[in-house]
């Protein structure tokens, strides 16, 4: 499980986290895409939703959260 906690990537224009792999070293992401389905940690609990971009990055069913600082995790 990759978890981490996003960040504005202003080079790649995309979110981004690091997390660490198996090995404990600390690993880059890559971006977030569109469509892609993450888990956000809201209030204690681990919530699916996926990351769309229309003027601004945004998750769907989830309006005006701001992404900056979420904690996410993926598999």
């Amino acid at each position: 499980m990759k978890q981490g906690t996003l960040f504005f990537d202003k080079d790649s224009g995309r979110y981004n986290f690091h997390y660490k792999d198996e090995d404990g070293d600390v690993r880059d992401y890559g971006g977030i895409h569109c469509g892609e389905v993450f888990e956000f940690k809201l209030n204690d609990v681990w919530v699916p939703a996926r990351v769309e971009m229309a003027d601004d990055w945004y998750l769907v069913g989830l309006p005006g959260l701001k992404l900056d600082g979420l904690e996410v995790r993926c598999k």
